[in-house]
């Protein structure tokens, strides 16, 4: 028996298959410059929606997605470079605005401050083992204290 396969279900299958390639960028937003579009999709692709938190502000339907993608096109427009523009985003929104933030001391310590934690609690464990060591044992005699005992027993 041949399965069959309506329209419907290719149709569906094709939506599936393409959803992901789905943008949020309306056609009022796009500029008519091909280069600056270029710019303005790449610089919306490294930027975070506040809103959605897991979507760059190109992929996401939010209200605010959209006036940062609208912001980022105002001042590509306004003649800024790249750097610029995302400088001025960040200096709005703060580096959480970045998908990949920017290499610093403050994000450094972030991500070193676990590894320098268990490091730290590394070498205590270590120290406090080597502090532990049961004392020299105490019944074992002096000589002294052996030669006396022996005269005792009358060795």
């Amino acid at each position: 028996m041949k399965p069959k396969f309506s329209l419907a279900s290719l149709v569906l299958l094709l939506g599936l298959v393409f959803a992901g390639a789905a943008q949020a960028v309306k056609p009022d937003e796009v500029l008519p410059d091909p280069k600056l579009e270029a710019r303005a999709r790449a610089l919306s692709e490294g930027l975070r929606c506040m809103v959605c938190q897991n979507q760059s502000i190109d992929e996401s339907d939010a209200d605010l997605a959209r006036d940062l993608r609208i912001l980022v096109r105002q001042r590509l427009v306004a003649g800024d470079t790249d750097q610029q523009v995302m400088d001025y985003i960040v200096s709005r929104y703060g580096e959480f605005v970045l998908l990949k933030p920017r290499f610093s001391l403050r994000n450094a310590l972030l991500w070193g401050t676990p590894a320098l934690l268990l490091l730290a609690g590394g070498i205590f464990i270590v120290l406090s083992a080597r502090s532990r060591r049961p004392a020299p044992d105490s019944s074992t005699l002096s000589a002294e204290e052996q030669a006396a005992l022996d005269k005792m027993l009358g060795d």
